[in-house]
């Protein structure tokens, strides 16, 4: 019985346990002290160098042990981070009150920068230039009152400027007058007979004295052709070479239209007055009756609707 009342005795590490040290008060004290250490730091710094807006406030008390107290400093910087974005508001709507107030001052600001001395270039070219008009029939490169001068221009005399103008008078002149040189003999039994062609229309003529009357047909010639310039194109070589009063026109007509069988008319009638007079080839030639017209229509072509229109084309 005397060894159960004995007091247990701790049993002591046996060599090759691990052993566990258990911290005395002194130890808690000292690792306590430690803790607080770095909030004392901080205190201390702070009431060492005091702050430039409420100097004489206190910090508050910590809210419990091992908290450190924010600074007047980082209590600030977390008030501007709240205000940051009613910051950058205000400034947005700044710009663009600035940027409205530009656009409207910038025509004076420009003018203003162009009279400066070393004004910058400005940002769009030719913004301040002016629409020059050049009114109707003015020279668009003259220099004001003083005309500019070509060095190498060839003055021109008004009668070497009047000279082409009168050669192209002079030719027409020439034209118009009757040929002069025919010589056609006019005898009773006196035939004439040529064949004339345009387009698909075949005439043939055959020319006699008498006293200028056409007969188309058996019919007149303002029976046949009722267009008065038809009628004209068609009396033309009579009327140059000078018989239109002396020679009468019989001519038998087939193919073609009006239009075709008078200028076929008119070169049969060409070719007749070459028949009578050989002489006459070069006038008639350089008046051009004695060209055979062979503008004609186009054929119609396999595949096209006439001779180059095409079907409308459906990509679908």
């Amino acid at each position: 019985m005397a060894d159960d009342d004995a007091p247990e005795t701790p049993e002591t590490p046996q060599d090759g346990e691990n052993q566990h040290a258990v911290p005395s008060e002194d130890a808690q004290e000292i690792a306590g002290s430690a803790e607080d250490a770095a909030l004392e730091a901080a205190q201390e710094a702070q009431e060492a160098g005091g702050t430039p807006e409420g100097a004489g406030e206190q910090p508050s008390e910590p809210a419990g042990e091992g908290h450190a107290v924010p600074s007047a400093d980082a209590q600030e910087i977390a008030g501007s981070a709240e205000d940051a974005p009613l910051e950058a508001a205000q400034e947005a709507d700044d710009k663009a009150a600035q940027a409205a107030a530009e656009d409207e001052g910038s025509e004076d600001a420009d003018e203003q920068a162009a009279e400066a001395p070393g004004a910058a270039k400005q940002a769009v070219h030719g913004a301040r230039l002016e629409v020059d008009i050049v009114p109707e029939g003015a020279d668009p490169l003259s220099r004001g009152e003083e005309q500019y001068a070509d060095p190498y221009a060839v003055e021109e005399t008004e009668e070497a400027a009047a000279e082409p103008v009168a050669e192209a008078e002079g030719d027409e002149e020439v034209l118009a007058e009757p040929i002069s040189t025919a010589a056609i003999d006019l005898a009773a039994g006196a035939r004439y007979r040529a064949t004339g062609k345009r387009k698909t229309a075949i005439a043939r003529v055959t020319l006699r004295p008498g006293s200028g009357t056409y007969l188309v047909n058996g019919r007149a010639l303002e029976e046949h052709f009722p267009r008065n310039t038809l009628q004209r194109n068609i009396r033309q070589p009579l009327e140059t070479v000078g018989y239109q009063d002396r020679m009468d026109v019989v001519a038998r007509l087939h193919g073609g239209g009006i239009s075709a069988q008078a200028g076929a008319l008119r070169h049969g009638v060409s070719r007749a007055l070459l028949e009578a007079d050989p002489n006459l080839r070069g006038e008639l030639k350089r008046r051009g009756f004695l060209t055979r017209d062979s503008r004609a229509k186009e054929r119609k072509k396999a595949g096209l609707k006439k001779a180059r229109k095409r079907p409308q084309f459906s990509k679908r």
